[in-house]
């Protein structure tokens, strides 16, 4: 193994960056990455929003019912490892048009079904769609702009994060207007597509990993000191996030607030994180050392925590603006993933790994906040440990805040450059 002088291992296989694309193909891919994360979120911010009223017409338990709750991060953590897998057998764009195709056809099946087996079905396929293309975007961006992921990554965060405010804003009034809540549902396989049409045209140009020789796997990736802290500051800043969307506004009702300004207040916490996707990749790309940066994302989760638990009503606004500069560390996080690897495969593989890992560990934050809630009766527990997690959220994101790389603790393996895929 050779060593730079910095000491960072840059593999042979590093490519230089992809063939020469023609600028009608750079800008087909640049609308196929936004189009898809635009529909990376709706499949499970639009059933939250319309959640009781299938529930009545479906006849749905409220056993279903919280798994249906539950079914997004468990499709993250399940599908992540396939998608990578599928990925490097079958190329990124088909994979990524498979991915799609399951976003439509379990978003349109659950909007017209009269059963909640099928409902449940319907919409785990769609999730499953969704979990997929979160780990493709990554490798996808790495491999079509190796010199610009700071800046693509902040578009398709922001594309991600309005297509996850979206449903809040359209998907009631168009049920109300229409008379049924299917319409509310079935508006979003429609987005999804319209995102079809461009991964279909990238068809002929895909790109396989065609390597003779072996190649990094998953079991090489477990070694990694990098993607584990990776994973486990993605795990928490997601916990952070999926209590927010699930109970920030019952936070804020029971300490007084109306069912309207609690919902305001998540907006709003939604809404300051739009710009922050914008500016914190790209920072990322052109500043290698993070330090700041992440202290400041867990300072400001902290305070909003505490603010929380301390006092919810007196600035509720600030706590809100707080949590949402604290929940820029998901695009953030994103963006290190592209830029904590050489090579598009590792990327795809850091992706996988980080993405699916941390989203098991998400699954414990709204899951943990509602068990302390029922045992206590009170918010005081589960938001004091909230707050506390900020911490180690801090101390993980310190150990890759300066550049390492994953491939410099994998087996030192040749590997030859991507080539088009026939056909």
């Amino acid at each position: 193994m050779s060593s730079n002088p910095g000491g960072s291992r840059a593999p042979a296989s590093t490519p230089a960056g992809p063939p020469q694309e023609p600028r009608w193909e750079q800008a087909l891919v640049v609308l196929g990455v936004v189009l898809l994360a635009v529909n990376l979120r709706p499949a499970a911010t639009s059933l939250g929003t319309l959640l009781d009223r299938a529930q009545e017409t479906l006849s749905i338990s409220a056993t279903l019912a919280g798994l249906l709750t539950t079914l997004p991060v468990l499709c993250f953590a399940a599908f992540g490892p396939v998608a990578t897998a599928l990925g490097r057998r079958w190329g990124l764009h088909r994979t990524t048009l498979i991915a799609l195709l399951l976003v439509v056809s379990g978003l349109f099946l659950r909007a017209v079904t009269d059963s909640a087996l099928v409902f449940t079905l319907a919409s785990g396929t769609a999730l499953a769609g969704m979990a997929a293309g979160n780990v493709l975007l990554p490798p996808l961006v790495k491999r079509h702009f190796p010199h610009r992921v700071g800046a693509l990554t902040a578009v398709y965060s922001t594309a991600m994060m309005l297509g996850a405010a979206l449903p809040a804003w359209v998907a009631v009034p168009v049920s109300d207007a229409t008379g049924s809540w299917r319409y509310g549902l079935a508006l979003w396989g429609v987005l999804a597509a319209v995102a079809v049409a461009p991964w279909v045209g990238l068809l002929r140009h895909d790109v396989h990993g065609d390597r003779p020789v072996a190649r990094y796997s998953l079991r090489d990736v477990l070694r990694s000191r990098l993607a584990w802290q990776m994973a486990l500051f993605f795990g928490l800043q997601s916990s952070f996030a999926y209590t927010q969307f699930g109970w920030l506004p019952s936070i804020y009702h029971d300490a007084g607030l109306s069912q309207g300004d609690a919902a305001t207040m998540l907006g709003l916490l939604t809404v300051i994180g739009i710009p922050l996707a914008l500016l914190l990749p790209a920072n990322a790309a052109r500043h290698p050392d993070q330090r700041l940066v992440v202290t400041v994302l867990g300072s400001c989760a902290f305070a909003g925590w505490l603010g929380l638990l301390l006092a919810p009503a007196t600035l509720p606004w600030l706590w809100a603006l707080l949590l949402g500069v604290g929940g820029s560390s998901f695009p953030w996080c994103l963006a290190m993933i592209g830029l904590r690897a050489h090579t598009e495969d590792g990327t795809a593989l850091l992706s996988g790994f980080v993405q699916s890992g941390g989203y098991v560990i998400a699954a414990i934050g709204p899951l943990g906040a509602g068990l302390l809630f029922d045992l206590t009766g009170q918010w005081t527990l589960p938001l004091a440990v909230l707050a506390a997690l900020a911490v180690p959220l801090v101390l993980v994101g310190l150990t890759f805040a300066r550049p390492r790389y994953v491939e410099d603790e994998l087996p030192d393996r040749e590997v030859t450059t991507p080539q088009p895929a026939s056909g």
